[in-house]
C-alpha cells in the first residue's frame, strides 16, 4: 500500500529576501484599484489641513484608502481596521506595512467627513474617463438605515411630563426627609444629598429635552400653517370661480405645541423613530440614492430625517443638476409611488427631466387586454401629470420604468448585504450624512472595479 507524502510546514526558517506584500495581492484585487484611483484624487485641501508641527502623520491618502478599502468589504469599525492591518494581507498592501491605531482612523475619518462629497464626485468622474459612466437614465429610492441609537432610548412628550413631575414630587421628599433628619439628629437610610443631585440632573435633562420637542413642534406647526393657508386659499378660489360654496368638510387649522407622542432620542437626537418592513420601528435616518441604470453606479445620495420619501425629489434634483456636465445630464427620472405627487412632477418636468413615477399600485400578471391597450395621446397642453400618465401606459414607458426595480433596489441590498453596512457608526445627521457618502463611494468602487474586470470598458489610465 502506498504511504501518502505530505508538504512539509514550515513556519520557522525566515525568509532569505524580504518579502514583498504587492507580490501576495492580485494585480486585479480591489485593494489595488482603490489606491490607484485614490492616487488619482485632488488630495490637497486634505495635506494643507496638517499643520507641519510634532512627529510625522500618516499621508491622508493611505488613510483614505484604507477607509474606502474598509467599507468596501464590510469592515467599518476603527479598532477592527486597525487589527486589519496586521490581520490582512491587502489591508497590510493598502497600508505599506504601517499600523495606524484606532484613535487615528477614528479622528481621520470624523475630521475629513467634509471632505467627501468632493471626493465622490471626482470618482464620478473618473469613471467617466474610463467609460463607465454617462448620466442618463436614473433611477431614484430610499431606504431607512439604523442610526447608532436605540428607539428604547427615546423620550416622548406625554412621558417626559409624567416623569418630570414624578421627579419634582420625589425632590420634595428628600428635602422634607432631610428637614426630618435634621431635627431627630438621626442616621438617615438614604444618602439624601447624592439622590437629591441624581433627580435633579434628571429634571435639568428632561428640560432640556422638552425644549428641543417644542422647538421641532413649533417648525412643524408653522409648516402645516403654511399648508392650511394654501388649502384654505385655494377653497376660497375655487368658490369664488363657481360662484357657490365648495361642498365638503373644511380643512381643519393646525394644533399648537408638542403633542403626547412626539419624542427625541437622548442617545443620537437628529434621528428619527422610522416604519421599518413587518411592521417595526426603527431609531433611523432615510439614506436616498439615485442610480444611473446603464452602469449601476450611485450618482446622486443623501440623508434626511423624514420618514416619507414624497419631500426627497426636490433635492435629489438639486444633486444631480451639481453634477460635473461632462459626465452627462439626466434624461429620466425613475422613482415608486412613494415619491408621487403633481408638484413633484412639475418640479421634474421644469428641470428638463422626463418623470416617470408610479402613481399607484399595480397587480402583477394583468389581464391581456389591459396589456394590449393603447391610450389615446395626450393633448399638446396637457399637464406634465397626464402626459407623464401617457407615456406610462405605453409599451416604452413601461420597459423604461421596469428598470427602476432592477438598479437601484439591487443596490441597497449590496450595500446592506455584499458590504454588510445596516447601521450608522456615527451619530449626528450631519455626521450621518458624511458617512453615507463614504458608503456610496466605496459601493461605486466595488461596482467600478467589477466592470473593469468584465473587460468590456477601457480605463484611461493606468492601473495596477
Amino acid at each position: 500500500m502506498a504511504v501518502q507524502t505530505f508538504l512539509p510546514v514550515d513556519r520557522s526558517t525566515p525568509f532569505f529576501l524580504p518579502p514583498s506584500v504587492q507580490e501576495w495581492v492580485p494585480s486585479d484585487h480591489l485593494a489595488y484599484f482603490i489606491v490607484d484611483v485614490v492616487d488619482q484624487l485632488d488630495l490637497s485641501a486634505l495635506e494643507r489641513s496638517y499643520a507641519g508641527r510634532g512627529s510625522k502623520a500618516y499621508h491622508p491618502g493611505m488613510l483614505l484608502s484604507l477607509l474606502f478599502y474598509g467599507y468596501a468589504t464590510g469592515i467599518f469599525s476603527s479598532r477592527k481596521l486597525e487589527a486589519a492591518t496586521h490581520d490582512s494581507i491587502a489591508f497590510r498592501f493598502i497600508c505599506a506595512n504601517m499600523h495606524p491605531d484606532h484613535d487615528t482612523i477614528a479622528t481621520f475619518r470624523r475630521r475629513f467627513l467634509e471632505h467627501l462629497e468632493g471626493y465622490f464626485i471626482q470618482i464620478l468622474e473618473l469613471a467617466h474617463e474610463m467609460q463607465m459612466l454617462q448620466v442618463g437614465t436614473v433611477s431614484l429610492d430610499g431606504s431607512k438605515m439604523k442610526a447608532n441609537a436605540s428607539k428604547h432610548k427615546a423620550l416622548s412628550w406625554g412621558h417626559a411630563m409624567r416623569l418630570e413631575a414624578r421627579l419634582k414630587k420625589e425632590v420634595e421628599l428628600l428635602f422634607e426627609e432631610a428637614e426630618r433628619t435634621d431635627r431627630e439628629e438621626e442616621d438617615a437610610s438614604v444618602h439624601i444629598p447624592e439622590e437629591l443631585r441624581h433627580r435633579q440632573e434628571r429634571i435639568a435633562a428632561i428640560g432640556r429635552a422638552k425644549a428641543k420637542i417644542e422647538a421641532r413642534a413649533a417648525a412643524r406647526h408653522e409648516e402645516e400653517k403654511k399648508a392650511y393657508e394654501a388649502k384654505m386659499d385655494a377653497r376660497k378660489q375655487r368658490e369664488e370661480g363657481s360662484g357657490s360654496k365648495v361642498r365638503g368638510r373644511a380643512p381643519q387649522p393646525p394644533v399648537e405645541g408638542p403633542k403626547e407622542k412626539d419624542q427625541i432620542n437622548l442617545t443620537d437626537e437628529e434621528s428619527r423613530i422610522m416604519p421599518t418592513g413587518g411592521g417595526r420601528f426603527e431609531q433611523a435616518y432615510n439614506v436616498q440614492a439615485g442610480v444611473d441604470t446603464a452602469s449601476h453606479l450611485i450618482v446622486t445620495q443623501f440623508v434626511t430625517q423624514a420618514c416619507n420619501d414624497k419631500q426627497q425629489i426636490v433635492p435629489a434634483l438639486e444633486y444631480l443638476n451639481a453634477l460635473p456636465e461632462h459626465v452627462g445630464r439626466a434624461r429620466e427620472l425613475l422613482a415608486d409611488n412613494g415619491y408621487m405627487s403633481e408638484a413633484n412632477v412639475e418640479a421634474i418636468s421644469q428641470a428638463g427631466i422626463e418623470a416617470l413615477i408610479a402613481t399607484g399600485r399595480e397587480a402583477h400578471h394583468r389581464p391581456l387586454h389591459e396589456q394590449l391597450e393603447k391610450p389615446g395621446a395626450p393633448d399638446p397642453e396637457a399637464s406634465p401629470l397626464e402626459k407623464m400618465r401617457y407615456r406610462l401606459g405605453t409599451h416604452a414607458g413601461r420597459a423604461l420604468y421596469a428598470k427602476r426595480k432592477c438598479t437601484v433596489e439591487p443596490v441597497f441590498g449590496q450595500i446592506k448585504r455584499a458590504m454588510g453596512f445596516r447601521e450608522f457608526m456615527l451619530r449626528g445627521f450631519k455626521k450621518t450624512s458624511g458617512e453615507w457618502t463614504l458608503v456610496a463611494t466605496a459601493y461605486n468602487l466595488r461596482r467600478m472595479n467589477q466592470l473593469r474586470m468584465k473587460g468590456a470598458l477601457r480605463p484611461t489610465f493606468a492601473l495596477g
